[in-house]
């Protein structure tokens, strides 16, 4: 069959003229410069954000839309770029390239529940996006000769997009992805040039990173890898001179290490109690308090938690303040239900644990999906140890449905432990079979 001859256009990438027969939708030049185009990210113009599917996608924040567009802007010629070649940079399988690629789809025609999760797993990656800086993914050896503070920006931007999956549905899925653009932007700081100014902010967002892929690796049930993380992150504290990073490395060691190593968990908070004493806002003494009340709780000291949790509380009626730093958005009257919850169920008082927990799923918070889930869990805990075991078995039978919008090691590891609870055979009722047998299905057992 004749092919008809395409009309002339312009190469997408230079602008320039095509020839009449050019079917490729790349000038010669562009194809030659090209070849190895798949290999890692490609560096775009900033007319490339500004491509329309591309922009609705970013201003929608659907992660699975700006995969897309990326993928299929013209930029790239009449091909789309491959899946294969798009998960790679990003450090993904190209099966969860591909399922975000088919939510999309079904989202967009209407049809179907949409898996969420994979886009709010890789959300981080929307922010790399936005920035036009999908080339960060490339290999350690691309960092930048020179950086100035927008890289710096950028690098705390991420942060930001790490937090707010993380806070939707979970780590398992983020904490890869985290470690991965953590090792990237470290080797900035070893192989770039940078002016005083720009090092000392480098630190400190290098620092924000650290910290937050500490609390990934927690929240995916990965403990061990989070402690490097922090020891690194309290290092560049100090090379900036940043006490608020450093207090913030210290309230989530605190966390961390409460029930391996109360004694240095207890000091942990009470240092940075007194590194943020003169600045420190009420909504981070209540955190660091909190810290310390439960940590009193593993300890069994009833006064001593009591104490703490007095101080917390008179902290956070206080109020909130523009000086709050970003990560404290969790501090909540929910999270102060649940440490309560929690430090109650150390003590061995299952009902005062059961009456806190009660107060969050109650009253649910919208834009913390994970901790949510998590406290429910914690509820079916509860009751389970008051012997109430029906209402444990509802209360988990709840959680179920939520599971499939989560990826957190540390809910799934609870909620089994749940199950292995209520499946022992002096504990059989109708309901805690109907729960066992909904929750083996679920997890393909």
């Amino acid at each position: 069959m004749a092919r008809f001859p395409v009309t002339h256009a312009n190469c997408p990438r230079c602008g320039g003229r095509l020839a009449r027969d050019n079917d490729s939708g790349r000038c010669t030049p562009c194809q030659a410069a090209e070849r190895d185009r798949l290999s890692q990210p490609p560096m775009v113009p900033a007319h490339f954000w500004e491509h329309e599917p591309v922009r609705r996608a970013l201003a929608a924040r659907h992660l699975g839309r700006v995969i897309r567009a990326f993928r299929c802007h013209p930029f790239h010629g009449q091909n789309p770029l491959p899946q294969s070649a798009v998960a790679g940079w990003l450090g993904i399988t190209q099966a969860q390239l591909s399922r975000a690629d088919a939510a999309t789809t079904a989202s967009d025609e209407g049809g179907g529940t949409t898996d969420r999760r994979q886009f709010h797993a890789l959300a981080a990656l929307a922010g790399i996006a936005a920035t036009g800086s999908l080339d960060l993914l490339a290999t350690p050896t691309d960092a930048p000769r020179i950086i100035g503070m927008e890289q710096v920006r950028f690098a705390s931007s991420l942060v930001d997009e790490f937090r707010r999956a993380d806070a939707a549905v979970g780590a398992d899925q983020l904490c890869d992805i985290a470690i991965r653009v953590h090792a990237h932007l470290s080797s900035w700081a070893t192989k770039a040039t940078y002016s005083r100014e720009v090092g000392d902010a480098l630190q400190t967002a290098l620092a924000d990173l650290a910290i937050e892929t500490a609390w990934l690796a927690i929240d995916a049930g990965r403990r061990p890898e989070s402690r490097p993380y922090l020891n690194e992150a309290i290092t560049r504290a100090r090379i900036a001179d940043d006490p608020r990073m450093e207090v913030r490395a210290l309230a989530c060691l605190s966390l961390l290490i409460r029930d391996d190593h109360p004694g240095e968990s207890l000091r942990s908070a009470d240092a940075a109690l007194r590194s943020s004493a003169g600045w420190g806002t009420s909504r981070l003494a209540t955190l660091l308090h909190l810290r310390a009340a439960h940590t009193y709780a593993t300890l069994k000291d009833m006064s001593s938690f009591s104490r703490a949790m007095a101080k917390a509380h008179r902290e956070f009626d206080r109020g909130t303040t523009e000086d709050d730093m970003p990560f404290l958005h969790f501090v909540t009257p929910q999270e102060l239900r649940g440490i309560e919850g929690l430090s109650y169920l150390a003590l061995g008082r299952p009902e005062r644990a059961a009456q806190a927990f009660r107060t969050i799923t109650e009253n649910p918070s919208p834009t913390l999906r994970r901790n949510q889930i998590y406290y429910t869990v914690q509820l079916a805990d509860a009751q389970c140890r008051q012997g109430d075991l029906d209402d444990a078995a509802h209360t988990a039978m709840s959680v179920l449905p939520a599971m499939g919008q989560v990826s957190s090691g540390r809910v799934s590891r609870h909620l089994a432990q749940v199950r292995s609870s209520l499946g022992q055979p002096q504990r059989s009722t109708a309901a805690t079979r109907e729960f066992t047998d909904a929750y083996d299905q679920a997890v393909g057992r």
